[in-house]
């Protein structure tokens, strides 16, 4: 963490980090976005999970930076060159090994979340970001099916890179069962849900765009569904335009017509995005009273422990947890 503006951080607002599968590039992406970024913080940063997984990997990465134990985020020492680590001890090292998905590192990170939430919820800390888990430790858990069992009940996922915004209506269903999916009533609420977040984040009066669901945005459900929630979100004042041809609207975003693209599935608005930028891209989920937000990449086990990730992504989710839980928008205008 950057000791050079420790005197200004004292008031500063708290994000944590739960540093994903201790086995995987989790440690390592938090370590080195913590130490390599040396610009001035506008918020105190915390990890939450292995001190071991976190020493590692700052060996492993040749960085200069010393981890140092927490008990709770008023323990962060704002004059000290180091990493604040809050472990539960709730993982002894000779339980996991780098490199190799476990059961032990599934309920360990499972834990650590919950510690997360627990501490936002109370107000302890203002953001929290999740580092790359693993799947394959999350099943042998025997605590949840799939990385979406992580996602809290009523929220969607904003993916935002530095060059363009999106929101699905849905995550991880078939195509077939799609077009079921597009309805009125889902689309006016994840409308109203983005437009009160980012009012809340510091983007007043966001552009939203709405993505058709078919080519060229004509079809049957651009006329009974879309077109409809779209009308509605504006009658209540909201600055929403729509449905716009799918092979169009991302482009148009791109150059800044739009904050924020609604697409109506999963692989719409990805394909989109990843194009467009990976590095350096985050995700957002909207729905919270508080900041939370994770990595678009997962824990890349074949690499852990050879200090060669790149932490672009991490970094950005990092300082865009500062700007948003301090009200400051995406921290680069429109995209």
């Amino acid at each position: 963490m950057n000791g050079g503006a420790s005197a200004a951080l004292g008031a500063l607002p708290v994000v944590a980090t739960v540093i994903g599968d201790p086995a995987g590039i989790g440690p390592e992406v938090c370590a080195k976005a913590l130490a390599l970024d040396r610009d001035p913080r506008s918020a105190r940063h915390l990890l939450i999970g292995s001190i071991d997984a976190v020493r590692l990997a700052v060996a492993a990465s040749g960085i200069a930076c010393q981890a140092y134990p927490v008990r709770s985020p008023g323990d962060i020492d704002d004059a000290a060159d180091g990493i604040a680590v809050l472990d539960p001890g709730n993982l002894p090292r000779v339980a996991w090994s780098v490199g190799q998905a476990g059961a032990a590192s599934g309920r360990a990170v499972i834990e650590w979340i919950e510690i997360a939430e627990g501490l936002a919820r109370d107000g302890q800390i203002q953001a929290w970001i999740m580092a790359p888990v693993d799947s394959s430790s999350l099943k042998l858990s025997g605590k949840v099916e799939s990385i979406d069992d992580l996602q809290p009940e009523g929220t969607y996922l904003l993916r935002v890179s530095p060059s363009l915004r999106v929101v699905p209506i849905t995550e991880h269903i078939a195509i077939s069962a799609v077009p079921a999916s597009v309805n009125a009533s889902s689309i006016s609420r994840l409308i109203e849900v983005v437009d009160d977040s980012f009012q809340r984040w510091g983007v007043p009066d966001a552009r939203i765009g709405v993505a058709g669901l078919n080519p060229h945005a004509m079809g049957m459900e651009e006329a009974a569904e879309i077109a409809p929630a779209i009308e509605r979100a504006r009658a209540a004042g909201r600055r929403v335009e729509g449905p716009v041809s799918p092979d169009s609207i991302f482009r148009l975003a791109i150059e800044g017509r739009y904050d924020v693209v609604v697409s109506m599935y999963h692989d719409q608005g990805q394909i989109a995005l990843k194009t467009a930028a990976f590095e350096g891209a985050c995700t957002i989920y909207v729905g919270l009273d508080y900041v939370r937000l994770t990595v678009p990449h997962g824990s890349a086990m074949e690499i852990a422990g050879k200090g060669v990730a790149q932490h672009a992504s991490m970094a950005a989710a990092m300082r865009m947890a500062e700007s948003l839980c301090c009200g400051k928008g995406f921290g680069d205008g429109p995209p």
